[in-house]
């Protein structure tokens, strides 16, 4: 697909642990693109559709343990097919960049590794219900103990995950960097224990060389 500009639209995903620093850098990569003329659409998981966007509110706040894990990975799965089909898949076929702040990666980790092994479910309903990869995923890298004491210091009412405390986060970043492993041709790891500018750079050029 083509779009006005002569691009070919991009599915791009940004993963990492809660207070990685991955939503701050999503919109300025947003911006910057639209700078130069692209069409862009920024969204999120959970979330980026009126449906998507009530199933947040369900998963993100309440007590830790308001949900089984399995439990989750249905609502996750239900609020990303409809983040699909109602603004990525329409994005895509008109030949616009998607940024996307978490997609199944993050479902991968946070369902399928947090709370026992439910990894072989999660792409087994990854496949059935879904069956989409982003083109490239940018995954921030960081120290645990520092992303988290940010993502607290944030003070949102969406605090379920991060309230599980650093032994998920420090095991969170051990299972990114291990689907980045397995996962080698799309994913790109970020160092993002740097300055905001320098870590944007490093996006914008990840970005522009798979747009080339």
């Amino acid at each position: 697909m083509t779009d006005k500009n002569g691009a070919k639209g991009l599915f791009i995903s940004f993963e990492g642990i809660d207070g990685s620093g991955k939503s701050t850098q999503a919109r300025m990569l947003a911006q910057a693109l639209r700078a130069e003329g692209r069409d862009v659409v920024l969204t999120r998981e959970p979330g980026g559709s009126p449906g998507a966007e009530e199933i947040r509110a369900l998963v993100l706040q309440g007590d830790p343990d308001r949900w089984s894990a399995e439990t989750e990975l249905l609502l996750f799965t239900a609020a990303r097919r409809d983040h699909l089909e109602r603004t990525i898949r329409p994005a895509l076929a008109a030949g616009k960049v998607v940024i996307c702040d978490r997609f199944a990666d993050s479902t991968r980790m946070y369902q399928g590794l947090s709370r026992g092994n439910l990894r072989a479910q999660v792409d087994a309903l990854h496949d059935l219900m879904i069956g989409v990869e982003p083109d490239l995923t940018l995954l921030f890298d960081m120290d645990p103990s520092a992303g988290l004491a940010r993502a607290k210091s944030r003070a949102t009412v969406e605090e379920r995950f991060e309230d599980f405390g650093l032994g998920l986060q420090e095991k969170m970043r051990a299972g990114f960097l291990a689907l980045a492993d397995e996962f080698k041709d799309r994913f790109r790891i970020i160092n993002g224990n740097r300055d905001i500018d320098v870590v944007a750079a490093d996006v914008q050029a990840c970005v522009l060389a798979k747009l080339a």
